[in-house]
């Protein structure tokens, strides 16, 4: 049996869709019954848990030979660290009194490094923790920049007309839909052909810029010659506390783009077929992006 947490999110929901598609035995993890009856309307059993919760995801994990795992984003969370370590401490204790042989976690470019690199740092430890784990067959995804971080930037061109942020305009970033990394997680999982402790760079279908993305996005939603702006943190930090981000996570979010900028968080790996994704820029701007800000446009 599969056990996959963070089960309605971007990636999970993904990768519990392709495997049922199979006719696995899925069992879904997540916080919220509701959102987890439409994939048990495809055969999936839900099981509702709260990350934090070791007792509750030990019984989550009973009987898995493969797990996908993740850290859910808590951007409200007063200490994002503590957050994220005892969701990661959750999830050691339930592999490792589960016995459960394979796991495949969402992790990220950068992982590699154990401090400056803001939230990524609770990725690093993640993996550090089921790295110890004898007997377990680990496989982590270190995956680029998610397309989907760029979904705020509707709102801010709704009232500044540009697009905004802390990462250099000229910044090539391995930019990937967080759909192809549910594929790619569901491909190892129904597979299970990796063995020991293993990591895996997805790196999105090619580098993108955010100059270029402004780009693209101009032309996609009629704002010809879009541009996008390199803001101060000054000017930042607030707007990130009204969107609900938690002072700290605003601050780890600052530092993770710093290192983005300095080279501190960069893939390793040359780009090959192997760490290449499907999904292009330009198809996440028509089908994703488009359609949310026509969404905020419509209800501004």
């Amino acid at each position: 049996m599969y056990v996959i947490t963070g089960a309605t999110g971007h990636t999970g929901q993904i990768a519990a869709e392709k495997l049922l598609a199979t006719g696995a035995k899925v069992r879904v993890v997540g916080r919220d019954a509701k959102r987890l009856e439409q994939l048990s309307r495809k055969g999936a059993e839900a099981f509702v848990a709260d990350m934090t919760d070791a007792s509750a995801l030990e019984k989550a994990f009973s009987g898995a030979r493969a797990i996908y795992a993740l850290i859910p984003p808590n951007i409200g969370a007063p200490d994002v660290r503590a957050y994220q370590e005892r969701v990661s401490d959750s999830i050691g204790t339930a592999i490792r009194n589960n016995g459960v042989a394979y796991a495949v976690i969402l992790s990220s470019f950068g992982a590699e490094k154990e401090k400056g690199t803001g939230p990524i740092v609770g990725l690093h430890s993640l993996e550090k923790k089921l790295e110890s784990i004898a007997g377990l067959n680990l496989l982590s995804l270190r995956c680029g920049y998610f397309m989907e971080n760029l979904l705020p930037q509707t709102g801010i061109i709704q009232s500044l007309g540009f697009m905004a942020g802390p990462v250099r305009v000229d910044l090539a970033l391995p930019m990937i839909a967080t759909g192809d990394i549910g594929d790619a997680a569901a491909e190892s999982l129904a597979k299970l052909d990796f063995t020991g402790k293993q990591t895996r760079e997805l790196q999105g279908a090619r580098d993108v810029n955010y100059a270029e993305a402004a780009t693209i996005i101009g032309n996609a939603i009629g704002k010809t010659g879009l541009s996008y702006r390199q803001v101060p943190a000054s000017m930042l930090r607030p707007a990130l506390m009204q969107m609900g981000m938690s002072s700290n996570m605003v601050d780890l979010l600052l530092e993770m783009a710093e290192a983005m900028n300095t080279g501190h968080i960069k893939m390793l790996e040359p780009r090959s077929p192997q760490n290449t994704t499907a999904t292009t820029f330009e198809t996440f701007v028509v089908e994703v992006f488009a359609p949310a800000y026509r969404g905020k446009a419509a209800g501004a």
